[in-house]
């Protein structure tokens, strides 16, 4: 009976073509090509400053040089976004996402709406830590976190994905505050608006969309400044207390101590899954070169753009250390965001 087996150089010749049928090299993939940046917020606020930037830069660095464009794709706390790079988008290395840092807190919770794996999506590279402050304006009875815990307080929010939802919820079962979320702001501009109008109390948002868009505001006392919540206090905001100096059990300490690694996750880029490993690779490395281009880093200083850069290693490792975060500390920390 004839054998089905090749003849071995055979097989090594058929693998050879096999294999450079599919792994096409870098350059010639991506010349001529078109990457997508997919905001999931609306346009105006920082996210989406932090993410043209980004497009204006990022082609020339990558072989090939392909075309880079932006597109805003808001809803539910930027998942509808996520949720279409997980699902959807091309899996070739032609489609980069920016969505809430808290996503991968969200994906361990199971908050409705998740229809993501944040450790299968490829991370790229961060562009700055996502510190986030909760204010009032001056026109509100409550001006420090003790009155929050005192009375109820009205915040503008957009959706249950966003920081402006998470935090103030946490702070209400942890700490004892008495935050009222109203939801359905399209972003933080839409938020802070809501604010100034007298739509409500108070907003949370981060300080660098808070500071770009109104960097007058804290240092001549339109708004009241009741917290930060970052693990440590920011230098520019030295005298405003932080998230977790008003916890006071170590078991408060841990469950805001792991919502707060949002902050570190920060303005973070990440593409789709699956994406070949040497895109991957090719992405990051322009990613971390356009951080150190001098010229992108005095455009983004003329924005009022901060630039904390982390690699995209480091941001994969440690949304995989927060999905295999204990299930006990995992019902804590859905026992806090319940309103």
């Amino acid at each position: 009976m004839p054998s089905s087996r090749l003849p071995s150089g055979l097989c090594a010749l058929v693998g050879f073509f096999c294999q450079h049928a599919v792994a096409q090299p870098v350059t010639g993939f991506y010349k001529g090509k078109t990457i997508e940046i997919i905001v999931g917020f609306p346009p105006g606020a920082y996210n989406d400053v932090y993410s043209r930037l980004l497009a204006s830069y990022l082609g020339r660095y990558i072989p090939g040089n392909p075309s880079i464009v932006t597109r805003n794709m808001p809803g539910a706390g930027s998942f509808v976004a996520v949720n279409h790079i997980q699902g959807t988008a091309p899996r070739d290395g032609t489609t980069i996402g920016l969505a809430s840092p808290t996503i991968p807190l969200d994906e361990v919770l199971g908050t409705d709406g998740v229809r993501f794996r944040t450790r299968e999506l490829g991370w790229i590279g961060r562009m700055n830590s996502n510190i986030n402050v909760l204010t009032t304006w001056r026109t509100s009875g409550v001006k420090t976190i003790e009155q929050a815990r005192e009375r109820e307080v009205t915040l503008s929010g957009t959706g249950v994905g966003s920081t402006s939802y998470i935090y103030p919820i946490v702070m209400n079962k942890v700490i004892g505050t008495k935050f009222k979320l109203i939801l359905g702001y399209k972003g933080s501009n839409e938020g802070m608006l809501a604010m100034e109008r007298g739509e409500s109390e108070g907003h949370s948002t981060s300080w660098t969309t808070f500071f770009g868009t109104h960097p007058g505001w804290y240092a001549d006392g339109s708004v009241n400044m009741l917290t930060q919540f970052a693990l440590s206090r920011k230098p520019v905001l030295k005298n405003v207390p932080t998230a977790m100096e008003f916890a006071e059990t170590e078991e408060q300490k841990s469950i805001l101590r792991a919502m707060l690694l949002a902050t570190e996750i920060g303005y973070a880029f990440f593409t789709s899954p699956n994406v070949p490993a040497d895109r991957l690779a090719t992405l990051r490395e322009a990613f971390q070169r356009v951080v150190a281009d001098p010229e992108f880093l005095n455009e983004a200083a003329r924005a009022n753009a901060e630039i904390d850069f982390k690699n995209g290693e480091s941001l994969q490792q440690q949304v995989v250390n927060l999905g295999d975060t204990e299930p006990a500390m995992v019902a804590k920390i859905k026992s806090a965001l319940t309103p």
